[in-house]
């Protein structure tokens, strides 16, 4: 089709029908966009993918194909001339601002149509330009902690044409990847690494007698958790050149009330970071330093105290937290400017032996094209970004109930009744169904964001004080908190209950926001009683359940995403008796035995082998630790073939039911034991459905492992066409 045609206001225009009647490539109606597609194919437009041999970063142009962009895209003269960072360096910088603009529509162009939130992404892109303006990547390396920080980022380093495959299968990861480009030297996942990360770069760096840079950039969100300040404190020690830019979104998780003073950059500000930067200062400073260390060490410590409080007057609050840990700080500076940036940023590049460097780049809002000033998006609201396209989207597609909707439901009409119950937030990001507790319940509830560790302890300490502390925390962010769960709650014994969200695989967000392993580093834990629901029913049930138990830690874990929809209108549940389970249906011959919502796909399993006449039976084991021993043996008297089926890793729920049969002596009978675990590998980022494809999940691939087992090998062969 004549794409030139796609461009003009006729096309515009025209509804679907008139589109297939002028067309033998019709296009499936959308409210957001006409989508081109096969009329044979029901699946959606095709996308470009990456070669795993010719790698992501391979590419012919900046500009993309044009079949790959509509209509309403704004066009990007300047963008598309640049192929890698050192393109920019030539640029003026009146081309530079232009850049920057055309940079944040790219992203708000394709982020919107994915209803993926842009906000983060979008007020840095002035500060990511100045850095890749200023330092010479990927020789010098830059390393970034939040994901949603780094598109800019990715856009500009050679991957723009692969860019609206993000988070997709076979597309670009949502967060930094080493094994993406040579433009992304370190991971970054759960956020507070870089500092880390960089600090030991640049001491191999000085080991190894080379010369390039290290660049991090943090995030206030990320200074929420310790390992920041562990860094910062260590790299002040080892005083190693590094430039670390805290990139200040301005929110906070506690809202400013109406007279505390908000962060703010003015032209004496600006002025004073240009002064701290330059050589001259610097050196007039060190020099300073060595003339008070002549006249002794009262009159040093004097100097150096003088030099703080002068520091302090003068500089935002928190500035001299930084110096006492041994960073040189510069800022505030407006992370909007570009010229301010780069000529901060010049001065700090070409410092030598001066230490670790903090530059605080003020990002809290940005200018848009029209000239109206927009907040960024919180990493507290997970949504749509602030556009029009995405709120229809999300509306269209947001009508569904997830499971988080359920347990809030459920755990608000428990708190209702009983005063002793309060919730403690940990994680990036906090799911919008929680408001409804946080509002009726504002003194019961504590988001403390990604300070999981303290999250953990500091419900064990509201246990200790009668309270029934309910610990929210996804599956994958509960892992850095571990040796709190074990000292500070098993160990001890005491009533913590874990509510932990995000479980097993997650779509889009791929292997760094999945879940996969809660179910094995709990269920080791000799005082945890671990549970998890088949539906939304027993999700209810098993707040009530946990609400109850007040002599122990307990834990359940629900997955991300729309409910089975059994339920719409229960919310309370009733308790139930610990360590049994239940035959949801009995067949014979042989059994599945499902442990979490992956329950429902055993059933739609025991459906398909109904079509090659087999009758499997079904049962929900709901408990993990403790088991229900009596439900186990009984299936395996009763059948010849078990398979334990759990969207988890190896040494979860399985690895228990084959260790009290082995030790029952059931396998020394007629029973033959079968697993279904996730594949001992990272399940890449696609659709929940391509994921549960790849991990050989689907009730598609249950049901073909229990033809397998019955020799029925060519039966499962036609089950997986």
């Amino acid at each position: 089709m004549d794409t030139a045609f796609l461009r003009s206001p006729l096309a515009r225009n025209l509804a679907y029908d008139e589109f297939a009647v002028l067309h033998s490539t019709s296009y499936r109606f959308h409210p957001l966009r006409y989508l081109r597609c096969n009329p044979a194919d029901s699946r959606p437009c095709q996308t470009l993918s990456a070669s795993p041999s010719r790698g992501l970063t391979q590419r012919v142009a900046a500009l993309p194909d044009v079949d790959d962009f509509f209509w309403e895209k704004d066009p990007t003269p300047i963008l598309d001339t640049i192929d890698a960072p050192i393109h920019l360096k030539n640029l003026s910088s009146k081309e530079l601002k232009q850049l920057a603009d055309e940079v944040r529509s790219e992203i708000s162009f394709i982020m919107s149509r994915k209803c993926q939130p842009c906000g983060p992404g979008r007020s840095v892109v002035e500060l990511t330009i100045a850095i890749h303006y200023v330092f010479n990547a990927p020789m010098d390396k830059i390393l970034w902690d939040a994901g949603q920080h780094a598109y800019a980022h990715k856009i500009l380093t050679g991957r723009r044409t692969l860019f609206h495959t993000i988070k997709q299968k076979n597309g670009l990861s949502g967060f930094t990847s080493r094994f993406e480009s040579e433009y992304d030297p370190f991971g970054a996942g759960h956020g507070c690494n870089s500092l880390s990360a960089g600090l030991g770069m640049a001491v191999a760096r000085d080991i190894n007698g080379r010369k390039n840079r290290i660049v991090t950039v943090i995030s206030n969100w990320t200074t929420m958790a310790g390992q920041v300040y562990e860094a910062t404190g260590h790299a002040g020690f080892l005083d190693s050149n590094m430039v670390v830019i805290l990139n200040d979104s301005c929110h906070s998780l506690l809202p400013k009330g109406d007279g505390q003073p908000k962060m703010s950059v003015n032209g004496f500000s600006s002025t004073l970071s240009k002064i701290q930067s330059s050589k001259g200062f610097r050196r007039f400073r060190e020099a300073a330093k060595g003339l008070a260390k002549w006249f002794g060490k009262g009159m040093h410590e004097f100097a150096a105290k003088v030099d703080e409080y002068a520091r302090g007057m003068i500089g935002p609050h928190g500035a001299t937290l930084f110096e006492e840990l041994g960073l040189y700080y510069i800022g505030p500076i407006d992370g909007h400017n570009i010229d301010d940036l780069i000529c901060v940023l010049k001065e700090v590049a070409t410092l030598d032996s001066t230490g670790p460097v903090l530059v605080h780049v003020i990002t809290g809002t940005e200018n848009d094209t029209d000239g109206n000033i927009r907040s960024e998006i919180t990493p507290n609201e997970e949504g749509p970004s602030n556009s029009n396209h995405d709120l229809l989207k999300f509306l269209e597609t947001g009508l569904s109930r997830t499971y988080n909707d359920c347990f809030v439901e459920a755990l608000t009409a428990e708190a209702e009744n009983d005063k002793r119950i309060v919730v403690v937030h940990g994680g990036m990001g906090m799911d919008r169904s929680l408001r409804l507790f946080q509002s009726s319940f504002p003194d019961r509830f504590f988001d403390l964001g990604i300070a999981e560790q303290h999250a953990v302890t500091f419900s064990a300490g509201l246990a200790c004080g009668g309270l029934k502390p309910f610990c929210i925390i996804p599956s994958t962010f509960l892992q850095r908190a571990y040796d709190q769960i074990v000292e500070d709650v098993d160990m001890q014994k005491i009533p913590v209950r874990f509510a932990i969200s995000n479980a097993g695989l997650v779509g889009s967000e791929g292997p760094t926001n999945s879940g996969p392993f809660d179910i094995t580093f709990m269920s080791c834990l000799p005082n945890m009683i671990v549970m998890s629901p088949s539906n939304e029913d027993e999700l209810i049930d098993m707040v009530a359940t946990a609400a109850m138990v007040e002599d122990r830690p307990i834990c359940f874990r629900y997955p991300r995403g729309a409910i089975v929809g059994t339920s719409s209108t229960l919310t309370y549940g009733n308790p139930l008796q610990i360590g049994k389970g239940e035959i949801l249906v009995e067949g014979k011959e042989i059994a599945f035995l499902g442990y979490g919502e992956v329950v429902q796909r055993c059933l739609i399993a025991r459906s398909l082998l109904s079509n090659f006449g087999i009758q499997a039976t079904v049962a929900n084991a709901r408990f993990c630790k403790p088991l229900d021993i009596d439900l186990i043996r009984t299936l395996c008297q009763q059948h010849s073939f078990l398979i334990t089926v759990e969207e988890g890793t190896v040494g979860g729920f399985g690895s228990h039911v084959s260790q009290f049969i082995s030790l029952d002596g059931l396998l020394d009978g007629r029973i033959k034991w079968r697993p279904i675990v996730l594949p001992d590998r990272y399940i890449e980022h696609a659709s929940l459905a391509e994921q549960l494809d790849l991990a050989g999940l689907t009730a598609h691939h249950i049901a073909a492992t229990a033809l397998t087992l019955l020799g029925r090998h060519r039966d499962a062969l036609l089950l997986m066409k």
